[in-house]
This record gives C-alpha cells, sequence and structure tokens, in this order.
C-alpha cells in the first residue's frame, strides 16, 4: 500500500529513522482510536499573509477560495503569532513552545540545539498512528536552519525552482555579505505571462494534490503540512493576478509615521525590503508610486496563493476526504504594508503580529470568534481535535471548546515577543490594549521601557500612552510578570551563534 505515494516499507523506515519506532504498524490501531476513526489533519501554512482577505473584510481582497474555507469552519479575528519573523513563529507552531521557552529568536538557529528533547506536532502525530508529510515550507529552512527530519514520515517536499520566471529580475552577481539575510536580492516584483506551476507554490499546490489522492487511496490517517512561500517577498505572481486587482483602487497607508513617543529602536524601516533591486536605501521614503506597486504585488501574491489552496481545498472535496479531515489557514506573521512607514515584519505591533487563523472540522460549521489566541495553541488544539492525548509541557493551551462555543473564553490576553538592538520587547496583548515591555539583554534589574496602545480609542497606534496610564502599564506589568522570565538567546557550546 502506498500513502502520499510512498510505500508503506518507506513509511516504517522512515519512522523509525524519526525515532519513532514505537508507533503501532502502519496499517493497525493506535494507542487511543481506530485508524478508520482518526480524523485527517491538512495544515496550509502561508508566509507573511496578513488577515487582507475577503473573509476578513477586505473588500479589495480577491480570495474566493480561503472565504470558501472560512464559509465552513470558524474564523479567529484576533489570533496572534509569537514573534514576527519565520523561524520563531515556525517553531512556535511545531514545538508549542514560545521563542522566550526555547531562547531562540533568530533566523539561524534550529530550535533542537536549544531543546534536543521537543517532542514536535509531527512526532506526537506519529506515535499515533499517524503518517506525517511536508512540502514546501513549514519550518524555515534558509539562513542556514534546518528542517526537522523527526517531525516526518518521509523526507520533506521542497520544489527547487528560481523566485523568478524571468531570468533578468533574479539578483546580480556581487560581493558576499557578512550575514546571509543582507545578500544581494532581485527585484521585489515580478508579473510575467506564465502558468502557475512557473513559481514554486504552484509546484507544491501540484504536489498536495498528488498526496492527498494518495492518501484517500490508503485509508490511513494522515497529517499533512503544506507551507506556500507567497505572498512573501519578492512579490511574484503569474500575470492575471496582477490583472485582478486595479492599483488606483487599493488602500494607501493612512499613517506613515512611528508611533508618537515610541522608543527610537521599537520600530523599523523595511531593511528585508530595501536590500531588493533598486529599493531606495536606508530610511529614504519610498515615494507614493511605489508604495501603491508594492501594495499592488502584494495583493497580487496573495490571490495567486488563494488560488492555489483552491487546488487544494478541490481535492480534498474531489477525493471525499472533507467529511474526516480538519483543514487549518496560518499565517506565521503579519506585514506592514507602508503603515507606520515600515515594511516586513520584525515588529510587535499590530499590523505584524495580528495573523489570519480559520479551522474547519468536518462536524463544523461557519462561525467567527473574538477569542484571544496565539500560535503556541494550535499544537494542543489539533491533538485534541483528533482524539490523541494532551502533549505534555507546552506553553500552548487547546481552544478546541471555541470551535463548539465561539463565544466561549480562552484567555485574556496573549503574549509575543520580538528583540532589537541588545533589548526583548516582551508584549502582552489583551482584547483593547497592547505593553511592550522593552528589557536590556542580561540587565533583569533594569526598569523596562514601555509602550503602551489603546486600540479602542487608537486603532493605528498612533501614541505611546506609557507615560499617560501609569496604572495600566503597572496592571499588565505584573500580568506580564506571572510568565516564566524569557531565556536568553542560544549560544552554542563553543560561545558562538551556530
Amino acid at each position: 500500500m502506498r500513502v502520499f505515494g510512498v510505500s508503506r516499507r518507506f513509511w516504517r523506515a522512515a519512522c523509525v529513522v524519526a525515532g519513532v519506532s514505537a508507533v503501532v504498524g502502519l496499517g493497525g490501531v493506535s494507542n487511543t482510536v481506530r485508524a478508520a476513526e482518526q480524523p485527517n489533519v491538512l495544515m496550509i501554512c502561508v508566509d507573511d499573509l496578513k488577515p487582507l482577505l475577503g473573509c476578513y473584510g477586505d473588500p479589495h481582497a480577491k480570495t474566493p477560495n480561503i472565504d470558501r474555507l472560512a464559509a465552513r469552519g470558524t474564523l479567529f479575528r484576533s489570533a496572534y503569532c509569537n514573534q514576527a519573523v519565520c523561524a520563531p513563529s515556525r517553531n512556535a507552531l511545531m514545538t508549542g513552545l514560545r521563542p522566550q521557552t526555547l531562547g531562540v529568536y533568530d533566523l539561524e538557529t534550529y530550535f533542537r540545539l536549544a531543546r534536543p528533547d521537543a517532542v514536535t506536532m509531527g512526532q506526537h502525530f506519529q506515535a499515533h498512528g499517524y503518517q506525517t508529510a511536508s512540502l514546501g515550507k513549514i519550518y524555515h529552512t534558509a539562513h542556514s536552519n534546518s528542517d526537522d527530519a523527526a517531525t516526518w514520515s518521509v523526507p520533506s517536499f521542497r520544489p527547487r525552482v528560481s523566485q523568478y520566471a524571468i531570468d533578468d529580475n533574479g539578483p546580480r552577481p556581487g560581493p558576499k555579505p557578512k550575514r546571509p539575510q543582507d545578500r544581494p536580492r532581485g527585484r521585489p516584483t515580478e508579473s510575467a505571462d506564465v502558468e502557475d506551476e512557473a513559481y514554486a507554490d504552484g509546484q507544491i499546490a501540484a504536489e498536495a494534490v498528488r498526496r492527498l489522492t494518495a492518501a484517500a487511496e490508503s485509508g490511513e490517517p494522515f497529517f499533512l503540512a503544506v507551507g506556500f512561500l507567497k505572498p512573501h517577498l519578492p512579490f511574484v505572481a503569474p500575470q492575471r493576478y496582477w490583472d485582478l486587482h486595479d492599483p488606483q483602487q487599493l488602500p494607501m497607508p493612512e499613517l506613515a509615521a512611528p508611533p508618537e513617543g515610541a522608543p527610537d529602536y521599537a520600530p523599523q524601516f523595511g531593511g528585508e525590503l530595501r536590500n531588493y533591486r533598486e529599493m531606495p536605501k536606508g530610511r529614504e521614503p519610498l515615494g507614493e508610486p511605489l508604495t501603491r506597486h508594492l501594495i499592488h504585488g502584494y495583493y497580487a501574491a496573495t490571490s495567486y496563493i488563494d488560488a492555489q489552496i483552491g487546488r487544494v481545498l478541490d481535492a480534498v472535496d474531489r477525493e471525499g476526504l472533507a467529511d474526516k479531515t480538519i483543514v487549518v489557514l496560518w499565517g506565521d506573521h503579519g506585514w506592514h504594508l507602508g503603515d507606520h512607514g515600515m515594511w516586513c515584519k520584525h515588529t510587535n505591533y499590530e499590523q505584524a503580529a495580528r495573523i489570519p487563523l480559520l479551522v474547519a472540522t468536518p462536524q463544523g460549521q461557519a462561525a467567527e470568534t473574538d477569542a484571544l489566541v496565539e500560535t503556541v495553541d494550535l499544537y494542543p488544539t489539533l491533538a485534541e481535535l483528533a482524539g490523541l492525548p494532551a502533549p505534555q509541557g507546552l506553553d500552548g493551551r487547546s481552544f478546541a471548546q471555541v470551535l463548539k462555543q465561539p463565544d466561549a473564553a480562552h484567555r485574556d490576553h496573549v503574549i509575543h515577543v520580538y528583540p532589537r538592538g541588545g533589548r526583548l520587547g516582551r508584549a502582552i496583548r489583551t482584547p483593547t490594549l497592547r505593553l511592550v515591555a522593552w528589557q536590556e539583554w542580561g540587565r533583569p534589574s533594569a526598569e523596562p521601557e514601555a509602550e503602551l496602545y489603546d486600540y479602542a480609542a487608537d486603532p493605528l497606534e498612533s501614541r505611546n500612552l506609557a507615560a499617560e496610564r501609569p496604572e495600566e502599564v503597572e496592571r499588565l506589568t505584573q500580568i506580564l510578570a506571572t510568565h516564566p522570565e524569557p531565556l536568553p538567546p542560544f549560544v552554542s557550546d563553543n560561545g558562538a551563534r551556530p
């Protein structure tokens, strides 16, 4: 028998290599639920996706396929990542541990160097009879970071294709920078008259369809993680997705200045974007035409990804998997589109920290919820929905009850972090407020510098209210103090970062 197109013998060998040889036979019965009764899990992860989606009320978005997923599941209006950058956010998803618990806040460090005994979501599902597979970007595998073979039953699938369909748009040769993230990039956008599979995401969708077809034939429970790369920079998509949007109708940033009274180090000014060809450097303003073009590119890339998600959802329906598959759509963090004069992620502000999250269960109905949830909550939630034992030692907590009762209480606050300039900004977000407490590394007794924002009165975060409302700062600081102290950034045994 083949699962995801891989022989059962291969599955068994892969499980042993992954360190889960205690798994009951691949065609047999798990420790908890008979295989025939176990729901499948399809987890769709989208890089740099913010809630600029039709189902989240954006009138300019062209996202019919994500919207139809929302129409049969629960939409979370108040979901937040644990750190607004790829690797730490994805580590939080797969381990259920926040960056400050792992001590991993950067792109380069493989999480198992800091926590070799972590039991990932994929390992937990494997240990209870599931076949697990990864397509595209689930873990962050760039910047010398690594995939985690133990998480998956078989080797991960990643298409080897250029980011650009037009060769001239790619990076030009130049001196090698000291930091990988500073390497020369190509153009920030591309609109080419090509098929969807000219880009990696089209190939990832095609492979997902093949795996779902094979899984339907096998009948064995699966956990399939499908990771799409766009709308991460560069904004490349076939021309027809650009044509869906009139750039003159797209919204421009309402506020182009950093929050008044914020620490100088708290904002960022789009260093990632400015590494691309022909982009203004430093803090030079982008100007209205370029800003509008980049916003157009983000919407186009999002529409392109929506189409790929549609191909995957079509396969779920066509193969008769909808009535036994949990489908999750998750964005790893938000994205600044010129608001505050900022681009990309890398902050503790709302546009970077808030994420889209949709969860559709076989018996679920369309619903929306204001329940506060964090990325780390997905791992225990999916375990509970699948009938697996609750994983131990996680920072996350299951929000399965919210799927039954959208108005059910879950958390009264969420927390996330971002490091900058020798400091860690620890953020606490309540339904209406956010406090960011900036603490210098190695000086736990020093008074932190605070940012406070009131989203009921100031949804654009135009002004830091910390000096004006010390009582709120103190109250939220006390709540933050109930959480463990953050670990310092992990350093290898030789005294250097891996």
